[in-house]
């Protein structure tokens, strides 16, 4: 999994008009909590140094330097302003390389289905999946394969297989599914 490094600098002050003045100033609000810090730090941090991290599929893991106490984390949550769609807060929570975590991975569709040869369509039923495993063995992705599926067919959590890590997602939940389309529903009934 890929690492990224996001610098901080600490915040005391930390009341609304404070908070306005940060992104202002064209910084993101942010706090760090989890194994291994006894108390939240909360820090603030460039919102260009996110970029990478956000506004993107794959996951990352965090390395923060919040002058000079440099902290291993997850990206547990982002605000976005309803409107505008700019990071206004970021959540991160701290992990030990021998500690499991839980995350959200998501899926890549790999493969060609007869199905989409004929005609349907891929419907994406999961985008993620909810795992949990050491830092160290979780994917940026994980390979869900549809080149078995024909019209109608989908692929659920319970056939896939992993090792390192675990899939909490229930394993009745589907991922893909190869969707009918109206004018070949017409074609079947005849």
């Amino acid at each position: 999994m890929k690492s990224l490094e996001i610098i901080g600098f600490k915040r005391a002050n930390l009341d609304g008009a404070a908070l306005k003045e940060i992104r202002e100033e064209g910084n993101v609000p942010c706090v760090v909590y989890g194994p291994g810090i006894k108390e939240q730090i909360h820090f603030y941090s460039p919102a260009i140094l996110f970029r990478d991290l956000i506004y993107t599929p794959d996951v990352h893991m965090v390395d923060l330097n919040i002058e000079g106490t440099k902290v291993k984390a997850i990206l547990r949550e982002a605000q976005f302003h309803p409107v505008s769609e700019v990071l206004l807060h970021a959540d991160f929570l701290a992990y030990t390389e021998n500690k499991e975590i839980k995350m959200d991975i998501p899926v890549e569709i790999m493969g060609t289905s007869p199905g989409i040869i004929k005609g349907g369509k891929l419907e994406m039923k999961a985008r993620t999946l909810k795992v949990k495993g050491l830092a160290s063995n979780l994917p940026d992705r994980i390979p869900v394969d549809i080149s078995h599926l024909d019209l109608g067919k989908s692929v659920k959590v319970s056939e896939l297989s992993v090792e390192g890590f675990e899939i909490l997602t229930s394993p009745n939940v589907s991922i893909a599914t190869i969707g009918i389309p109206r004018a070949l529903r017409g074609k079947k009934a005849e």
